[in-house]
Parts: structure tokens; C-alpha cells; sequence
């Protein structure tokens, strides 16, 4: 039997994602949609500008939305998908948990809470276990899973295949597409025929959520890895797609050959939004490509090339789709690793 699955912020542009992901789920079964008040009691398809490439599904068009209150939601939804803006999200998930419901949140807030986990599947699963930490801490019934900002999805997995080597200092400079701030984010009058060298907020993300992510996790408590991060984050008018430009100092030399061989072989997890290959490596030193590899591993896998030795030790670039792996296609692999660990 699926599990009936929520979806807060059904509206936005991650929420339209993640009801193009799960409407064809087998093991998921949406049941709740909600959006803002203005919405609720309105049907989805007359209160959503749909601008997925897919079309809207025809059970989802009809259903009705609701209020974004755990009042207004099925107490029978065993699973809540949260596209909030956080603010919102920071408002109303704890709600949901105090209530009961075990909520998989792409929002920015509370992802580097103590207590919560902050997970991508392939590279710290082990990490969900926090969640009992959680739910001693606060009483819940519920709980509360994060995955992180998605341009930190995009290289984290390729620092993860290369830790072995010693991680010791990471700059990375993102080339960011305008999908990732939303519908009404960046107006066509700033973004045509420029680039825009400031994203609010999102490198310090980056640089702090990547130690979460590579940090060790004891039982208990979890403790930051040590690599000392930079990131520049910038603005480009492409519509999908988070290019990066990594440079990487390692503890133990580290040959382009030896580092495209790791990325190569890490490993994947046989969760049904798994892609095949997680890092996908390419040979040409001019790929990644967002136009051409954004949808690499039905846009859930990494894509990583141009590896080459330089003054800043090694270097090399990765991409990833950003609302598909980067969002919504990342809080489904979480909803399926809850699935999995008896979360649900």
C-alpha cells in the first residue's frame, strides 16, 4: 500500500516539482495539497500557473488545496513534503511534527539545527538517526528531515568521493541558474545579458552546510567536519542547471586520473530516485554542460569533468539539475530513505 503523502507550498516552483515526482511514485500517494489562504478551498489546477515541462496530472488538477495548518490536513497523510519559503516553513513545520507528521523539508530553515538532520542519502544516510535525538529533545511524535541548499548538493558528493585523500580546504565558485530563485526571483530586466555576482545568503550556506554534511555522527550528537570552505555565488541566464568550479587542496596528493577513477566508484544507493551512477564524469574538458548534462541520471545524478591539476592543488567542475536533484527530487529520496529506515 503507498504511503499518502502532503505537499506544503503546492503552488511554487518546487512544489510543481515535486507533484510532477511523486504523482507517478509507486510507493507514494498524494493525498494533500496546501498553499497559501488565498488558495485553500480552491482546486489545484485554478490556483497554479503550472510551468513544468510535464503536464499537470489530471488527479492532482482536480484536488482541492488547503490552508497550510496540520488542522486542515489529513490526519491519514503519513508523509509531508515541504516547499515552504522559509519563513514560513520555520512558522509552521514544527507544527506539523508536534502533530505527528514526519516532514521532508527543502527549506532553508532549521538546517543547521543540532537536532536535525541535514541528508543527502548517498553521502550521510547514517545521519537520519538524529532523528531520535530529535524526538527525545522535543517531545515530538513527528519528526523533522532537511535536504541541503542545492547548490551544496551539487559538490558536496564529489568532496565526499575524494575524502579519503584528506580533505583540508574547498573554494567553490557557483554559476547558478535563475530557476533557483523561483518564479518571480530575478526579473528579465537584470538577468538578460548579464551575470549578477551576489546571491543572498547562499554562500554561507554553502560553506556551512557542507561541514554538516561531512561531519560524523555518533549516536548523539554531530560534529562538523573540519574542511575549511569558500564560496562566491553568482546569478547566469540559464533555466536549469547549478554549474560549479571547484578547487580542492587535499592532505594526500591526489592525481586527475586518481580523482576522476573515486568519483567514478562511488557509490549509489538502490532507492528508487537513485540514479544508476551517482557522479558521472566526463572525459572532455570543456563538460559539464548545463544545457547538455543538467538532466543526467533523469536529473538526479552529479555530473563532474575538466579535472586538472593547478596552483590551488586539484580543480574541476560539477553540475547538477537544480529543482530536480538540487529540491524537489532531493526531499523524495529523503521521504524514500524515511520509507526505508521505518521512519513512517
Amino acid at each position: 500500500m503507498a504511503v499518502r503523502v502532503g505537499v506544503l507550498g503546492a503552488t511554487g516552483a518546487v512544489g510543481q516539482r515535486l507533484i510532477e515526482l511523486l504523482d507517478p511514485h509507486p510507493d507514494f500517494e498524494i493525498a494533500a495539497l496546501t498553499a497559501s489562504d488565498s488558495s485553500a478551498g480552491k482546486q489545484y489546477r485554478d490556483v497554479a500557473k503550472w510551468r513544468v515541462d510535464s503536464p499537470i496530472p489530471e488527479d492532482v488538477a482536480g484536488m482541492t488545496v488547503s490552508a497550510t495548518d496540520p488542522d486542515e490536513v489529513s490526519d491519514d497523510v503519513d508523509l509531508i513534503f515541504s516547499s515552504l519559503p522559509s519563513s514560513v516553513g520555520a512558522a509552521v513545520e514544527p507544527d506539523f511534527c508536534e502533530q505527528g507528521y514526519v516532514v521532508s523539508s527543502n527549506s532553508s530553515n532549521a538546517r543547521m539545527a543540532d537536532d536535525v538532520p541535514l541528508v543527502i542519502p548517498e553521502v550521510n544516510g547514517d545521519h537520519l538517526d538524529l532523528l531520535e535525538v530529535q524526538r527525545d529533545e522535543r517531545g515530538w511524535d513527528g519528526a523533522l528531515v532537511k535536504n541541503p541548499n542545492c547548490s551544496t548538493i551539487t559538490f558536496v558528493p564529489t568532496l565526499a568521493a575524494l575524502a579519503e585523500y584528506g580533505l583540508e580546504t574547498v573554494h567553490v565558485a557557483t554559476i547558478q541558474a535563475v530557476s533557483g530563485a523561483g518564479y518571480d526571483g530575478v526579473s528579465s530586466m537584470e538577468i538578460i545579458d548579464n551575470v549578477i555576482p551576489y546571491i543572498g545568503g547562499e554562500e554561507e550556506k554553502l560553506e556551512t552546510e557542507s561541514r554538516k554534511l561531512l561531519g560524523s555522527f555518533d549516536g548523539a550528537s554531530l560534529e562538523l567536519d573540519d574542511v575549511e570552505v569558500g564560496a562566491s555565488c553568482n546569478r547566469v541566464p540559464t533555466i536549469d542547471g547549478h554549474l560549479e568550479n571547484i578547487f580542492v587542496e587535499t592532505t594526500e596528493d591526489i592525481s586527475p586520473e586518481e580523482a576522476a577513477e573515486a568519483m567514478r566508484a562511488y557509490p549509489s544507493l538502490s532507492l528508487r530516485s537513485s540514479p544508476d551512477q551517482l557522479i558521472e564524469v566526463f572525459d572532455a574538458p570543456d563538460r559539464p554542460q548545463p544545457r547538455l548534462d543538467r538532466h543526467v541520471g533523469n536529473g538526479m545524478a552529479i555530473a563532474a569533468g575538466g579535472i586538472r591539476e593547478s596552483t590551488f592543488g586539484l580543480q574541476y567542475n560539477c553540475l547538477a539539475h537544480n529543482t530536480i536533484r538540487g529540491a524537489a527530487g532531493a526531499s523524495v529520496l529523503n521521504g524514500e530513505l524515511l520509507l526505508e529506515n521505518g521512519y513512517l
